[in-house]
């Protein structure tokens, strides 16, 4: 795992690096964020998690580009296999490239509070080691979005999902599953922010509703999702003569209801809906 986590780091880092080249404008920050209310489907327990994250993004002339690597360790109540008391680790991985169509047509794309019209493009990727399922995520996304004409920025998106997994776990029926499973093809209305809010505080976050995907990869019918991500964060730096939005620090709030397409019938109410306070700090260069 720590292999695989380096490997997906140094990725990370270079494509960061190539990307800049030809951007307008870039972002590149690295965070690290708490909770002690996160829980996993199908198992009881609270979890406590420190998740370390590289981000990157970027603006060049026909769009934009966003790249995020949260790299996750629970404590013991998600453990990392049977014979170990340590917690597990995971690594997840989000891609996303927008494209302005109207600066692709070089024409002006917009309609009341529209400014433009996109087309995104993307994929989710990961890999966990834990006592119950080990996911190995793989996701690709297509679909239209709007951007807003709002103070910072507003993207509503309806994409269309195709997700495939490849779990093995120690206990039936996931012990039982062999190769990789492909789900249904699914839509999901997302919609991400960036909002100044005050002198040196800004709101962030993404909502996504994503539709039931069909059968599991044993069988069991899946639910539609809910996942919020939402953060107040403060501007710190500006008090010891930092650049703008150095150094960070706030308050986050994770809601994740029938988490990866589990419902509470096939949990059997256990760990498939979690409300989570966190804290959060950043460093941007």
């Amino acid at each position: 795992m720590r292999r695989t986590t380096s490997l997906a780091a140094f990725a990370a880092f270079l494509l960061a690096a190539g990307a800049s080249h030809a951007a307008e404008w870039s972002d590149a920050a690295i965070s690290w964020r708490h909770g002690d209310a996160f829980r996993e489907p199908f198992n009881p327990k609270r979890i406590s998690k420190d998740i370390f994250a590289l981000t990157y993004a970027s603006g060049y002339k026909y769009g934009s580009n966003f790249f995020n690597i949260d790299l996750l360790q629970s404590d013991h109540n998600d453990p990392a296999s049977l014979t170990q008391k340590s917690g597990a680790q995971e690594a997840y991985v989000v891609y996303r490239n927008t494209t302005d169509i109207g600066k692709v047509l070089d024409r002006e794309l917009s309609y009341g509070y529209v400014k433009g019209v996109g087309a995104t493009i993307g994929f989710d990727w990961n890999t966990k080691n834990d006592v119950g399922y080990n996911s190995r995520k793989r996701m690709l996304v297509l679909g239209p979005t709007l951007m807003w004409d709002v103070p910072g920025f507003l993207n509503t998106s309806i994409l269309l999902l195709r997700e495939s997994n490849a779990p093995s776990g120690a206990f039936p029926p996931i012990s039982q599953v062999t190769g990789r499973y492909t789900y249904d093809t699914h839509p999901m209305l997302s919609a991400s922010w960036g909002v100044p809010v005050a002198d040196g505080w800004s709101f962030e976050g993404y909502l996504n509703f994503i539709a039931a995907k069909g059968r599991d990869e044993v069988g069991n019918g899946t639910g539609a999702e809910t996942h919020l991500d939402m953060e107040l964060m403060y501007d710190i730096g500006r008090h010891f003569n930092q650049p703008k939005n150095r150094f960070r620090l706030g308050v986050e709030y994770e809601f994740w209801n029938n988490k990866f397409g589990n419902t509470e019938r096939t949990t059997g109410n256990q760990g498939q809906r979690a409300s989570t306070p966190m804290v959060r700090a950043e460093y941007h260069f």
